[in-house]
């Protein structure tokens, strides 16, 4: 490997400038547009085309091996016979309905009848013991065997269970909404046998439903003769009880003198009210009398005889006089003192009438009291007779009514015989075809050439739809601008991939690739504008895992400074699974594990190879403590006495903690990132984990470039190898 141009000796002084990286990052915004989503398809075309083929292959199969359908319907109207509209007391409840009479179409004893005049059992599209099984069929089979003890029987091919489901999957049978119109579909690769089940099925419901009706009609008079029977002995037996009550009662005798009785109840309470108020006046008079200390003063305020009465005036005219004679004598005087004593002899006879009136107001009320007994004992004895002859009455009535209703109950019996009678007569419903199934002359549905492109586009959108989802999915490292967020972290350029052949030819065979070799100058570049414009003493390459070219990175840096005529020591600084030595084939016997044990002289394990690098391989592999822990120190210390830059190619980061104590001692980290493999977590903590007081920038590059697909991706730096591209293949051809 060679370079144009010689550059000048790297501790030269320089003129003081400042040396920014050559790799300016630019974030780009996520814009998704149409070149995007173009760009995208490009990059997964192959994943696209697989997942498209994948998709349909086995679609297309079954399009080509679909036999066409076809379809026929008849349309028709059930109507309800006219003759049982003619009634007066015809039942609403009895109407034909559109959707009942749907439902009776599609009913099971018509399938059954369907299914074997028309043979259906005897064609495999109906009946699945005829079917051959399908690959899928026999697999699911096999593992059901697997799991299942029991070896399964085969189905039975006269069996019309199976072909009954299929039977009602062509069949359609519906009725559209404020439409008495109903319609019939079947589906069938024979047009014949699609039309014939249509019309076969109105017939067979016809004979179905006459049939049922009939059966109906005469279920139902034999249960009317059975109830017009045993409506007729209640009605005899109400009958005769209301008689026999009638006779044993004697109520038509007892109805003459319900009058008599009336009059007579009338009579004796009105002379109960009379004697009542009687009596209330008598008891008046005899409190009245009994109350009042002076009879003469009590006689004054209620109806007393005529002597009483009489005996109360000369009472009074007696008091008169008195009162004139004391305004003119004196009140011991003779005629004064005689009239007093007049008084007093006319108000002893007063009280003493008074007195013998009350005797009598008391034996009145006595009789009084005595006959509103007899008065009452008479009332109460008409009340009950009454109360009696209206309850029987009564008990008349009811079992007249309970005659009368059984009666009815009867003749209402007798009238829904004679109607069933009639309805017999007529057939259970009338069918007005409005147009009968015909045989289809083209198949349902389209061709199979529009389900072979609906396929393809369906795969196409499914297999894109998972390229979207690959990409949003997508967390590794394909550009600069995704890792343009980590802090301190210097970009050093993208390296392209090189192919087996490339990567055999490239070590000292002088073979040029003119993209790859570009690249690594680039890195060159980046890490002596990074280190202030002269090459860092001592170099480590890593990475976050193995697998991500660092080993190509470091060995390719050394050839690149060698051809420069810049002295260079490589040191394989992987202890446990370094494989450096493989390409130098140096022969040594130790290598940097012996000296950091101490086993060998830094001079046992350094080989010289003819291009100018020295080579320090790891040496066996050895966990053993080390005795010479600044031994990477002293490799450091003596390539820089000898003018030489030291390039470790070290352990992945999170592999072996090794690489972090290196970083800290080296001037310059240069972390190598695999295109489209190093997810963009491991990145950031390989970086975290690598980051020293001495050595805080990180340069990174990004290895194993794919060019054509980096160029498919909308980043910054996505036409980088765009021209170079095109000389590479001018040249390689």
């Amino acid at each position: 490997m060679t370079i144009s141009t010689l550059p000048p000796e790297r501790n030269l002084p320089i003129s003081p400038m400042r040396y920014d990286p050559r790799f300016q990052v630019e974030t780009k915004a996520d814009n998704f547009d149409l070149a995007s989503v173009f760009r995208l398809v490009r990059r997964r075309m192959i994943m696209i085309t697989a997942v498209t083929v994948m998709l349909t292959v086995p679609a297309a199969i079954m399009i080509v091996g679909s036999k066409p359908t076809y379809q026929a319907w008849a349309r028709l109207i059930v109507h309800q016979p006219l003759a049982t509209s003619l009634g007066a007391d015809t039942s609403h409840s009895d109407l034909l309905d559109a959707k009942s009479e749907t439902e009776r179409l599609q009913s099971r004893s018509i399938a059954e009848r369907v299914v074997r005049e028309l043979r259906l059992d005897v064609r495999p599209e109906f009946n699945p013991a005829l079917r051959k099984l399908s690959l899928i069929d026999r697999i699911r089979t096999k593992l059901r065997g697997l799991f299942d003890s029991e070896k399964p029987t085969s189905p039975d091919r006269h069996n019309i269970e199976p072909v009954i489901p299929e039977y009602y999957r062509a069949l359609g049978v519906w009725n559209e909404d404020k439409s008495d119109v109903i319609q019939i579909s079947f589906t069938a690769t024979d047009p014949e046998l699609a039309a014939a089940v249509p019309n076969r099925l109105i017939s067979i419901y016809l004979d179905e439903r006459k049939y049922s009706s009939s059966g109906r009609l005469d279920s139902a008079q034999e249960w009317i003769r059975r109830r017009i029977t045993e409506q007729q002995v209640r009605a005899d037996i109400a009958r005769e009880a209301a008689r026999n009550y009638q006779e044993s009662m004697d109520v038509v005798s007892r109805e003459d003198a319900q009058e008599e009785r009336i009059k007579s109840i009338i009579e004796v309470t009105g002379r109960e009210g009379k004697i009542e108020e009687s009596r209330l006046e008598v008891k008046a008079t005899i409190s009245t009398l009994e109350g009042s200390d002076n009879a003469s003063v009590a006689a004054e305020n209620i109806a007393v005889p005529d002597n009483i009465a009489t005996k109360q005036r000369d009472l009074r005219a007696q008091e008169q006089d008195l009162a004139r004679l004391l305004q003119t004598y004196d009140g011991n005087a003779e005629a004064v003192v005689d009239m007093r004593g007049k008084i007093q002899e006319s108000r002893a006879d007063l009280d003493l009438a008074t007195k013998q009136y009350l005797q009598t107001m008391r034996a009145k009320l006595g009789a009084l009291d005595h006959e509103a007994k007899a008065i009452q004992s008479i009332l109460a004895e008409a009340h009950e007779k009454r109360t009696r002859d209206a309850m029987v009455q009564t008990e008349l009535t009811r079992l007249q009514r309970i005659a009368e209703n059984e009666q009815t109950a009867l003749d209402k019996l007798e009238d829904q015989r004679r109607d069933l009678a009639a309805k017999a007569m007529l057939p259970g419903a009338e069918l007005e075809v409005l147009s009968p199934a015909s045989v289809p002359l083209t198949p349902q549905g389209r061709g199979r050439l529009f389900y072979l492109v609906g396929a393809l586009l369906a795969a196409i959108s499914a297999a894109v739809t998972a390229a979207f989802v690959i990409e949003m999915w997508d967390r590794t490292v394909r550009s600069f601008d995704q890792i343009a967020g980590m802090a301190r972290m210097i970009p050093a350029g993208l390296i392209p991939s090189l192919s087996r052949w490339e990567n055999s030819k490239t070590m000292f065979e002088h073979m040029p690739v003119p993209m790859f070799d570009e690249a690594i100058r680039s890195v060159v570049l980046s890490l002596k504008q990074s280190n202030g414009g002269k090459l860092p003493n001592s170099i480590v390459v890593t990475s976050a895992h193995s697998g991500e070219g660092k080993s190509l990175v470091a060995r390719s840096l050394a050839i690149e400074l060698a051809a420069a005529a810049i002295p260079v020591l490589l040191v394989d600084g992987d202890l446990r699974r370094g494989k450096l030595n493989s390409f130098f084939r140096s022969g040594l016997v130790h290598g940097l594990n012996e000296f950091l044990t101490g086993q060998a002289d830094i001079r046992d394990i350094i080989y010289r190879h003819p291009s100018g690098i020295d080579f320090i391989p790891s040496g066996k592999f050895s966990l053993q403590r080390r005795t010479r822990s600044n031994g990477l120190a002293e490799i450091i210390e003596m390539a820089g006495a000898a003018g030489q830059i030291v390039i470790f190619d070290s352990a992945p980061v999170l592999a072996s903690t090794d690489t972090v104590h290196l970083t800290a001692l080296a001037e310059r980290t240069l972390a190598v990132v695999r295109w489209g493999k190093t997810s963009r977590r491991a990145v950031e903590f390989s970086l975290q984990q690598m980051k020293s007081s001495r050595n805080s920038e990180i340069v990174v590059a990004i290895n194993n470039v794919n060019p054509k697909g980096h160029a498919l991706y909308n980043f910054s730096d996505s036409e980088l190898f765009s021209k170079s591209l095109m000389k590479y293949y001018r040249f390689k051809a």
